[in-house]
């Protein structure tokens, strides 16, 4: 086992090949630990250089209403008049804290995606 930190694209690169190789070792062999550094390696170095923006409030309660197959009515049920949702979904009125109490509560939607700024 040859582990070392990953500090260039190149290393990144190698790290990945290397994973791909070992992907199916056993837990608890020499390749499987090495396996599970390697990841941890790599998740370390993607979060870094190359992180994900959390989701738009508003996209991620039209995102979840479709995994749902949810209307504005079932939408309205939640938090509120029909003609409320359609203000919050054309983002003209923005979620209050009790909005995204239930939202999170009824979408299982993370409360830090629904308080951003949008």
């Amino acid at each position: 086992m040859d582990i070392k930190p990953i500090k260039t694209e190149q290393d990144y690169q190698d790290a990945l090949t290397r994973l791909e190789i070992i992907f199916d070792s056993e837990p608890n062999t020499a390749e499987g630990d090495e396996l599970e550094i390697l990841g941890m390696l790599i998740d370390n170095y993607e979060q870094v250089h190359f992180p994900i923006d959390m989701p738009d409030p508003i996209e991620a309660i039209k995102f979840r209403m479709e995994q749902l197959n949810y209307g504005n009515s079932d939408l309205a049920q939640i938090i509120g008049l029909k003609s409320r949702v359609s203000e919050i979904l054309n983002k003209k009125r923005k979620l209050s804290i009790g909005m995204i109490r239930k939202l999170h509560d009824a979408l299982q939607i993370p409360t830090d995606v629904l308080v951003q700024k949008y």
